[in-house]
């Protein structure tokens, strides 16, 4: 594809503050872009604290999700390097249209590490939408351009990132938004291509792809320097920087061979046989049809048909939990099937044959929607009578009533809580407007006080209370009982302050959080800050950014007196274990003193 696009505004880049530590802000009503120095109380500021950190000080929590007053802030972590393993997230803020509250949406691809080699420490989005459009923003290590992309609105994100490798080249970064997006559907995602180039890897929660949107933008696209900008020969202590890394990366390696050889669907058959499995709209927690979903049958298949598993989401990964899932003819038809897809589309439908969830979250990755959020949403409808559970092919109709735009696909684009509501179902999983992740709360109790508490709504990577997983309290690091609810919410707070940590620094939290770990992040951090790090400078950081969430979420009517489930956890009876929700709500009133 060779064509000369309209170049809207271009600045050249200033050398002097373009070596990390630069903050790139773009206005899109009047196309300006400056780069700016970062100032000294973010110095140190990474990932989810930087974009919580912005978002709080800069948007009013007061307005319109979708309007001009909002901004969309994208970060690496403080650890993201191409050297540090698992070190490839990103963070996404905003203020969120789902929930109203401010939001992190956690990412992985080749963005975090594109943005770290382009010498920017933060992209800041602002301003309402511009005339015409939409535009696509491209960031060289020379200068930063606005382009305008009329003519790909409406495309997937599949053939938008095609005809952008085509025309800029394959080893582009890729931050696009699909029709979704475009319609400001409060359940859009956005997308970041993986290291094959496939937009593959989501921002899904929180509806910020529909952020995006409302700025016109259609994609980001990144080019970094061929060599790294941020190399290890600018770091203090490259050499023993570099063993600490090797080290890490081989300890994880070892430590998480399960996850690279199943990935995350080997949840399936654990969650099942705890009970916890949602299951037709979270009215059962155990699926007679899991093993046909399960990790297990999982791997076996895509072993079969010549697909791949023990893939990397980002470069650097040493778990390597993705997949690469081929249709019966052996050609690529998803990157990667994930636990929530499989639970979430799958068993809370009803559904259990892998082609059609695989066929499903490839159409959601075109359309750059949430599958969390979608499957949450389907299993909804099907309760209202608008499909069958178990109707593989109704579920694919439903998620192209979104794609085609009518007024059901319309309704469907707003979430479980709206979609519930006007379809005049009772039983809505969601808390704060967002619909549950794949742990039903009356086993996962942890879980469950985090879907109440959290900044970020009913999300389980806010803080998932897994059996075995510990907190901060010594004698608690071995895990609690997920299904009692002494101590849950103790457990909750702790974890939501963990995984916050790892969000900061950019790593994946299954590198896991013992306090070893933790004491080799911090060794980490000091090597590429320049800065001595402790465990407990950790901990302050997690600390900060959760309490500076809960301050904005305040001030935007998303207070405390939100942060409890629907009455239906608490009362009804969970098949077959017949647990309910029972952790007491002045328990759960403190989790959020961090």
């Amino acid at each position: 594809m060779n064509m000369r696009r309209d170049v809207v505004v271009e600045t050249q880049r200033v050398q002097e503050i373009s070596d990390g530590s630069s903050l790139v802000r773009m206005n899109l009503v009047d196309m300006s872009v400056k780069c700016e120095c970062v100032p000294d109380t973010l110095r140190f500021c990474g990932g989810r604290q930087l974009t919580s950190r912005i978002v709080s000080e800069e948007v009013p929590a007061t307005c319109d999700p979708l309007g001009p007053k909002n901004k969309v802030v994208i970060a690496p972590g403080l650890l993201s390097h191409p050297f540090i393993p698992c070190s490839g997230r990103a963070s996404v803020g905003a203020k969120s249209p789902l929930t109203g509250g401010i939001k992190e949406s956690n990412v992985g691809g080749t963005a975090s590490h594109s943005l770290v080699r382009l010498g920017i420490k933060g992209l800041i989005l602002e301003g309402g939408r511009p005339t015409g459009g939409p535009f696509i923003i491209r960031i060289t290590p020379d200068a930063i351009s606005v382009l305008n992309a009329s003519d790909m609105a409406g495309l997937t994100n599949y053939d938008l990132v095609k005809n952008l490798r085509d025309e800029f080249g394959s080893q582009v970064t890729v931050m696009s938004v699909g029709p979704a997006g475009e319609r400001l559907l409060p359940i859009a995602t956005m997308a970041v291509t993986d290291t094959h180039g496939y937009p593959s890897r989501h921002a899904g929660r929180g509806g910020l792809g529909a952020v995006l949107g409302s700025k016109g933008i259609k994609a980001i696209v990144l080019e970094p320097p061929r060599r790294s900008a941020s190399s290890t020969d600018n770091l203090v202590g490259s050499k023993e920087l570099r063993l600490v890394a090797k080290d890490w990366a081989i300890s994880i390696s070892k430590a998480k061979k399960t996850l690279t050889t199943y990935g995350t669907a080997n949840l399936v058959n654990t969650i099942n046989l705890l009970g916890g499995l949602p299951t037709r709209n979270f009215s059962s927690g155990r699926f007679e049809e899991a093993d046909a979903i399960s990790g297990e049958t999982l791997s076996r298949l895509i072993a079969e048909r010549g697909g791949r598993s023990g893939h990397p989401c980002h470069p650097g990964c040493a778990i390597r939990c993705s997949n690469v899932y081929v249709d019966g003819d052996g050609k690529y038809l998803t990157s990667a099937l994930e636990y929530e897809t499989l639970a979430l589309i799958g068993a809370n439908c009803g559904i259990s044959d892998l082609d059609a969830i695989a066929m499903a979250d490839r159409r959601c990755d075109e359309l750059g929607i949430d599958t969390m959020e979608t499957g949450d949403t389907i299993a909804v409808a099907m309760e209202a009578g608008l499909a069958q559970f178990g109707d593989a092919d109704a579920m694919l109709n439903l998620v192209e009533e979104v794609a085609k735009g009518t007024v059901l696909g319309r309704l469907l684009g707003q979430g479980v809580s709206v979609a519930g509501k006007v379809l005049g179902i009772t039983r809505i999983p969601a808390v704060k407007g967002q619909g549950m992740s794949a742990y039903d709360p009356r086993v996962f109790k942890g879980t469950g006080v985090t879907y109440a508490t959290s900044p970020m709504g009913a999300d389980h990577t806010a803080g998932n209370c897994l059996p075995g997983r510990g907190g901060l309290v010594p004698e608690n690091r071995g895990g609690l009982d997920c299904d009692k609810p002494e101590g849950q919410w103790h457990l909750s707070r702790d974890v939501q302050i963990l995984t916050t940590v790892c969000d900061v620094l950019g790593l994946c939290f299954f590198v896991g959080t013992t306090l070893k770990n933790l004491e080799t992040m911090a060794l980490l951090l000091s090597h590429v800050s320049g800065r001595d790090w402790n465990v407990d400078d950790l901990m302050e950081a997690g600390r900060d950014t959760l309490k500076v969430e809960t301050d904005f979420n305040y001030h935007a009517g998303v207070g405390p007196w939100q942060n409890q489930l629907p009455d239906y956890f608490r009362i009804e009876a969970l098949p077959p274990t017949g647990l309910v929700f029972d952790v007491p709500q002045e328990e759960m009133d403190r989790t959020t003193e961090y």
